[in-house]
């Protein structure tokens, strides 16, 4: 049974801090494979920062393309919005019962994971893989039994840190992979309009 790490996020862009935590997992886990699953809205955030589905699913395509070990996934675009973890996990388990899912996150949402509907559920049912994020605190879910600490490298780079940077007339080159700093640069996304 193949296991599968998913990746949640809006990806809005998606970065190498994302691929490099990715890439971590696959390396030091038991994972086959990772799924980034795009989120078409966050209930914890605003939709108006949001790029339109496609394009943040195309920059996830084009981010891993040369990785078999990654996939871009859309399962929540055919979900209700507002997107819950609870129904994307149920909904994956049912359609592929010959895989097994975890979670991977970050440790600033292990800390806020009480807040998740239906998180017992998850927490009883579900591996979560969290990876340590700056400035967030160790939280006593830490120690439950389906919860696994992974050592990635941690860096300070955000997506929002990204658009900032690309709204003031600064290119972050090298926060991005070259085809989705292509992509981006050719559609103009993020920079502020005269």
């Amino acid at each position: 049974m193949k296991h599968i790490g998913l990746f949640f996020g809006s990806f809005n862009p998606i970065h190498v801090g994302h691929l490099i935590i990715a890439n971590s997992m696959l390396e030091l886990t038991d994972m086959d494979e990772v799924w980034f699953v795009v989120s078409p809205q966050n209930p914890f955030k605003e939709r108006k920062t949001l790029l339109a589905d496609h394009h943040r699913m195309q920059m996830v395509r084009v981010a891993i393309d040369d990785n078999y070990r990654m996939r871009a996934c859309d399962v929540e675009m055919h979900l209700p919005i507002p997107s819950y973890t609870v129904v994307t996990l149920a909904h994956l388990s049912d359609k592929y019962t010959d895989k097994r899912f975890s979670l991977i996150m970050g440790g600033d949402n292990l800390a806020n994971f009480r807040r998740w509907r239906n998180y017992e559920h998850i927490l009883n049912n579900y591996n979560i893989y969290v990876y340590p994020r700056p400035g967030s605190e160790a939280d006593d879910l830490a120690t439950h039994p389906h919860v696994h600490l992974v050592e990635v490298p941690m860096m300070d780079i955000s997506s929002s840190y990204i658009r900032n940077q690309i709204a003031q007339g600064h290119p972050p080159r090298y926060m991005l992979t070259e085809p989705v700093f292509r992509y981006l640069t050719e559609m103009h996304f993020y920079e502020v309009k005269h």
